[in-house]
């Protein structure tokens, strides 16, 4: 995770998890649905910001509502931890969609807080927050 104190930008460069999935039949896959899951954490972490004004969608579109995109994914190292397979399901695997999801926004609010020394408590961490909470205003972007 790099912080550009100057600017704000957030760059998460490598993310590391260990996920209990009782048994990995098709590890690849696994894999996959890790990734996915951390870059939609990701996304909520420091990107998505949905604005709401009497019950309408302000930004529903991807020009002003952010998602990550293939330049934002970092390398995602998973490990796959097999010792516990399940009974209550089938041939003994445990579900991952969500659970790879969950974390990451802490881990990344918390490697940010590690790097700034200043702790975010609402997401996403924008550039702008990061700037306040540095104590520096915002440079506005040009429209």
């Amino acid at each position: 995770m790099e912080v550009d104190t100057r600017t704000g930008r957030i760059s998460v460069r490598d993310f590391y998890c260990a996920h209990d999935v009782g048994r990995a039949i098709n590890p690849n896959m696994v894999h996959g649905q890790i990734e996915g899951g951390v870059v939609q954490g990701m996304g909520w972490a420091i990107m998505e910001n949905l604005q709401i004004r009497d019950g309408r969608a302000l930004n529903p579109d991807f020009t002003d509502y952010l998602i990550p995109g293939s330049a934002d994914v970092p390398r995602v190292h998973s490990l796959l931890i097999e010792d516990d397979p399940t009974e209550h399901g089938p041939f003994g695997i445990k579900g991952i969609g969500e659970p790879s999801l969950i974390p990451t926004a802490a881990a990344i609010a918390n490697a940010i807080a590690h790097a700034t020394g200043v702790r975010f408590t609402h997401l996403p961490i924008t550039p702008e927050q990061i700037l306040l909470g540095l104590g520096r205003e915002p440079v506005p972007t040009p429209a």
